[in-house]
């Protein structure tokens, strides 16, 4: 049997309900993919999005609702090693990749604050824009399970407020095209055992600031390493933290809340203070 038949099998069968399972899970209950979409699958060569490309050729297939996709590896400036990685996979997967190049790595490498966030808003830039050229009306990006639970962390303990990644959401630069996240259920630690169960090699980060210096000045990589660390010592005493907190999303009491705000608007718990009452009283 052809390696990626392999592969493919690995997903709908023993990893049915792992990974398959809530990626179709994902797609429904978000709304995700409508019929007549035309979606850009973006790859950028990891384990995550590379999974993520084979779950979406299993949903074309088996799927009721109609749709096109297109496979997008955007060349930020890997080196030559990285993107020939990056194609050999592609043919084993048999994913049919468009690949397009930037020059985002050299912009950030200069950059001393946030190069990170300005590498993924560059990258998302430059993915909508040749989205768009091909007809797409939407780009899907391989964002899983631990990304959410991580970045709700981070914006607590680093930016003082309270968000979440979002399954979808409208572009605000790019009018009529939409990002979708259908890897939004699927944990971490089930694709690394799919990757392995299938002896495959990704590439990671692969910018140039990640190959000068794996971890940061301060020997500890990066505030997402940091939160996936935090996680993992606090499973030690409640192994169901990461879901606890990914449940909380869906659990907000605004009535125990004492401020919110939606776009600029913000609001008090005092502005209903009148009518909220102690209930264990």
């Amino acid at each position: 049997m052809e390696k990626y038949k392999e592969v493919e099998r690995s997903i709908i069968k023993k990893y049915s309900k792992q990974i398959y399972s809530k990626f179709t899970s994902a797609i429904r209950e978000y709304e995700l993919i409508k019929p007549g979409d035309k979606i850009a699958v973006c790859i950028s060569g990891g384990k995550d999005s590379m999974l993520m490309a084979k779950c979406m050729q299993q949903l074309q297939r088996y799927s009721n609702i109609p749709f096109e996709a297109k496979y997008l590896v955007m060349d930020p400036g890997y080196n030559e090693i990285n993107r020939q990685h990056i194609i050999d996979n592609a043919e084993i997967l048999n994913i049919p990749i468009n690949i397009f190049e930037t020059q985002i790595f050299d912009i950030v490498a200069n950059v001393e604050e946030t190069p990170c966030y300005l590498c993924a808003r560059m990258r998302r830039g430059y993915l909508y824009r040749y989205a768009r050229e091909l007809g797409c009306n939407k780009i899907a990006l391989g964002h899983h399970f631990d990304d959410v639970i991580e970045t709700i962390l981070m914006s607590m303990l680093y930016a003082a407020e309270i968000k979440t990644m979002m399954p979808k959401l409208h572009s605000t630069n790019f009018p009529g095209m939409e990002l979708i996240r259908p890897m939004y259920k699927i944990h971490e630690s089930d694709i690394i055992a799919w990757k392995r169960y299938n002896d495959l090699q990704f590439i990671q980060c692969a910018c140039k600031i990640t190959e000068k210096n794996v971890q940061g000045e301060d020997g500890v990589g990066s505030k997402r390493q940091e939160m996936k660390i935090l996680i993992k010592k606090l499973k030690e005493t409640n192994p169901n933290i990461d879901i606890n907190i990914f449940r909380s999303i869906y659990n907000v009491n605004l009535e125990t809340v004492i401020g919110y705000r939606t776009g600029n608007i913000r609001h008090s718990f005092l502005d209903n203070y009148d009518n909220i009452t102690d209930v264990n009283d």
